[in-house]
């Protein structure tokens, strides 16, 4: 008997990938969501955007973590040469799955969903998951002669923060997320605590300015972006002992705590 063919509407896709997330099979979501960008000319609701930022971030979350063990594992001093060469080839093969998953981000961002993105918040969302994707690559490479990692993403941090600033309000969560998530990458691939406390305290004052008036949108609730203004806090305060100290104390943010709703993370 041949195989039945379902074809798939895009309730039974978006259905799919929800599933998919509830399985833990994260790459199944975002091939649902790949064929809904492909049927839509680009177009995600709010929906299936955050379906596919959750997914991607749960994938290169695993493979960051993984390299940091093999990395942890290897600076031990009982290591033999042999495992040590075992080690190295390890950690090759986990940062070419990254560079693969991450690359994936970005071609789909520059090829359909920046493009396609409607003016204001949905460019801005787009626009950080790029510099998001480049940043993860920059940790692993970012002292690799020639690569161009780093400078990507601060290209699209610096887009997305413009319009940000020109279209969101102070306390809209997307707004908030990208300001997190610039001011780690200035403390995390630039080594510049002092710029990443001042981008986090300009975001977290602005913020706080207006929280008293702010009435949230359609889509939007005040614990996403009081739960973003907390992460900004604590950052804060981590980077400002550091640079009272004169050094760093840890080269990673204060908390691995991901607000998935909004694709707001580290």
């Amino acid at each position: 008997m041949s195989p039945v063919k379902v074809t798939l509407s895009r309730l039974d896709c978006l259905y799919l990938a929800r599933l998919a997330e509830q399985a833990e099979r994260y790459q199944d979501v975002v091939d649902q969501i790949k064929s809904l960008i492909v049927s839509s000319q680009g177009q995600l609701t709010a929906d299936e955007r955050s379906l596919l930022s959750i997914a991607f971030k749960n994938i290169t979350s695993n493979l960051r973590n993984a390299w940091r063990a093999v990395d942890s594992l290897e600076k031990r001093d009982d290591n033999t040469k042999r495992q040590l060469v075992l080690m190295q080839l390890e950690k090759k093969r986990i940062k070419d799955e990254l560079y693969g998953a991450c690359k994936d981000v970005v071609d789909l961002m520059d090829n359909h969903l920046i493009p396609s993105a409607s003016p204001g918040e949905e460019k801005v969302f787009y626009s950080k998951m790029k510099g998001d994707y480049y940043r993860y690559l920059a940790e692993f490479s970012k002292d690799e002669p020639g690569d161009q990692s780093a400078k990507l993403s601060l290209e699209a941090y610096k887009w997305a923060y413009k319009h940000a600033l020109a279209n969101l309000e102070p306390m809209h969560p997307t707004r908030l997320g990208l300001a997190l998530n610039f001011a780690v990458y200035y403390h995390d691939i630039m080594d510049s605590p002092e710029r990443a406390c001042f981008l986090a305290k300009d975001a977290f004052d602005e913020a706080i300015a207006v929280i008293s008036s702010h009435v949230p949108k359609t889509g939007q609730t005040i614990e996403d972006s009081l739960m973003i203004l907390q992460l900004l806090r604590d950052d804060m305060i981590l980077w400002s002992g550091e640079i009272q100290q004169g050094g760093f104390t840890d080269t990673n943010s204060s908390s691995q705590v991901t607000v998935l709703r909004y694709g707001t993370d580290r």
